[in-house]
């Protein structure tokens, strides 16, 4: 699958190249910002979804009564997607990246109940570091090409 860049969502407007075409798209969190002229963005994938129309199911993802919207508005968040005309090659694709992100949820679960006798709080930041963190020790790394 081709995928596009990761982009910036902060409203609907930012939506407006995207292809009214079948494809997959994930969204993420910023939770690293770069620090220097060879650090890099870190983002946290929180949803990955499919989609008969890209670009409709995306710009819905800023309507009232979209469960993203608030974080989106609170928060730096980015997308990407891939064009996957086939209903079959879009379903695998979609159903393979729920399952890395639901693998990766249950392991910072276990990650943070470790931790959790620590009196202090993290912030959501702070706790997607330390899962990024976990998993590179792990040797469990993001599905290629994405």
């Amino acid at each position: 699958m081709n995928w596009s860049r990761w982009f910036r969502c902060e409203s609907s407007f930012g939506l407006l190249l995207v292809p009214s075409q079948p494809g997959i798209f994930a969204l993420a969190e910023e939770v690293a910002q770069p620090s220097g002229p060879n650090s890099r963005r870190m983002l946290a994938v929180f949803e990955v979804d499919e989609a008969d129309d890209l670009s409709r199911t995306m710009s819905r993802l800023f309507a009232s009564g979209s469960p993203w919207r608030a974080k989106m508005e609170q928060s730096r968040c980015y997308v990407r997607y891939a064009v996957a005309p086939g209903m079959a090659d879009r379903h695998a694709a979609a159903a393979a990246l729920k399952n890395w992100l639901h693998s990766q949820r249950e392991a910072a679960s276990q990650i943070f109940e470790k931790h959790s006798a620590k009196p202090e709080l993290k912030t959501i930041a702070e706790r997607a570091v330390d899962r990024v963190t976990q998993g590179v020790r792990l040797g469990k790394a993001v599905p290629a090409g994405f």
